[in-house]
């Protein structure tokens, strides 16, 4: 009880309360997964009072959407900086998938959050198709960019669906023994998911001159 007093009086020193409880739940999934994550947890992570996150979040599962839009923001810029460092739109396609199926591997209980959430909501955040600085967009705009139609608007949507299917389905499997010895020949996970990904095919062959 007088654990539970001293952390209600002890003065709060965050300048953002809100973005210390995502940082803090965040830290709390990797390190203990889904089921540990409460509100009290959360406090108890970012050293404030345990009615302290109740200022910001009704309750975990608003957390929990808070943590995944994070999520999709990271993975955002994750593909951004893929894309900018690609040498052409063909090669970004490949980068873009690489750095989708990193992102899951480097931050398992984030990613299942944000696909949680989504399956909850039965819907995708409704931001990624519509902001051109969304993963979902970045896909789309490179592919128009490595040759696709962008007035085939049927077709882009599928393919964009096909090559995200695909990073998701990787991501998934990234992991099993089974491909071990395909990463070793291949020198690495890296390269090894690089060439899955160009095997795949998903870029548009270049518009001849």
């Amino acid at each position: 009880m007088r654990d539970s007093q001293a952390a209600e009086a002890r003065p709060y020193h965050h300048g953002d309360l809100r973005r210390a409880l995502i940082d803090a739940a965040s830290r709390v999934l990797e390190a203990e997964g889904p089921s540990a994550l409460s509100l009290r947890a959360v406090a108890r992570e970012a050293g404030v009072s345990p009615a302290a996150p109740y200022h910001h979040f009704k309750d975990k599962s608003e957390l929990l959407e808070a943590v995944a839009h994070e999520g999709w923001e990271l993975l955002d810029a994750a593909l951004a900086k893929a894309k900018a460092e690609a040498p052409s739109p063909q090669e970004a396609m490949n980068s873009l998938g690489v750095a989708y199926v990193c992102f899951a591997r480097e931050n398992p209980a984030l990613y299942r959050v944000m696909y949680d959430r989504a399956r909850d909501s039965e819907d995708l955040p409704d931001r990624m198709q519509d902001d051109k600085d969304s993963a979902y967009c970045k896909v789309r705009d490179t592919l128009v960019e490595a040759g696709a139609n962008p007035e085939e608007t049927l077709d882009i949507e599928l393919a964009t669906t096909a090559a995200w299917c695909s990073a998701h389905g990787l991501a998934e499997m990234a992991g099993f023994k089974q491909f071990d010895h395909l990463k070793e020949a291949c020198g690495g996970e890296v390269p090894f998911l690089r060439a899955i990904f160009q095997h795949m095919g998903l870029a548009p062959r270049p518009i001849a001159d």
